[in-house]
C-alpha cells in the first residue's frame, strides 16, 4: 500500500522491493562516501526487524530511508535523497514516516548517527525532536569523519511537526 505526503506533489512511499534497488544504488553512490553494497539493500527487503521505505514521484525513485526496530528502540539506519531533489522536504517526510511507523509499533525512542559535517541533516533531525547525545570519533571509514549520535526520547509522546 502506497503512503502519500504533501511535501512534494506526487510524492509517495512504498516498501523496498527488488525493482527499486538499481535506482537506490545510484542515489547511494551520489550520497554516501562509504556507500552500502547492493547486498546490504537486498538484505533490507525481508529484514525481520527492518522497515524500509522508498520515496517516489510518479515512477522515479527520489529517496529512501530505513530503520531497525529492536526491543523498544527504532534505530534509523539510512536516509538519502537524490541530489536534484534535496531541500524539498523529502528527507523530512521519509523520516517522519519512519517515526510514525516506529510509534505505531510501540517503540519508546529513536536513535541515529549522522556525519558531524552534514548540517542539513542535523537541522532536519533537530527539527524532528532529536538531540545530540554523543560523538563517535572517526566513525565513517571513507574520511574518518566523526558521527554525532542523536536520540529522540519518548517517541510515544512525539507528534510529527509541520512540513518545512
Amino acid at each position: 500500500m502506497a503512503m502519500t505526503t504533501k511535501a512534494v506533489r506526487g510524492l509517495h512511499f512504498l516498501p523496498l522491493e527488488e525493482r527499486f534497488i538499481p535506482a537506490i544504488l545510484l542515489i547511494e553512490k551520489e550520497s554516501n562516501g562509504a556507500p552500502w553494497s547492493e547486498r546490504s539493500f537486498r538484505n533490507e527487503i525481508n529484514h525481520p526487524y527492518g522497515v524500509f521505505y522508498v520515496a517516489l514521484i510518479g515512477d522515479e525513485v527520489v529517496g529512501y530511508a530505513g530503520e531497525w526496530l529492536v526491543v523498544d528502540e527504532a534505530h534509523v539506519t539510512t536516509v538519502a535523497v537524490a541530489p536534484h531533489h534535496r531541500r524539498k522536504g523529502i528527507g523530512h517526510a521519509l523520516t517522519v514516516e519512519l517515526l510514525k511507523t516506529a510509534k505505531e509499533r510501540d517503540m519508546a525512542c529513536s536513535t541515529l548517527e549522522v556525519r558531524a559535517g552534514n548540517e542539513p541533516a542535523i537541522e532536519l533531525y533537530k527539527a524532528l525532536g532529536y538531540v545530540e547525545t554523543a560523538r563517535r570519533k572517526a566513525y565513517y571509514p571513507d574520511n574518518q569523519e566523526d558521527a554525532l549520535v542523536m536520540w529522540l526520547h519518548d517517541l510515544q509522546a512525539w507528534s510529527p511537526p509541520q512540513q518545512p
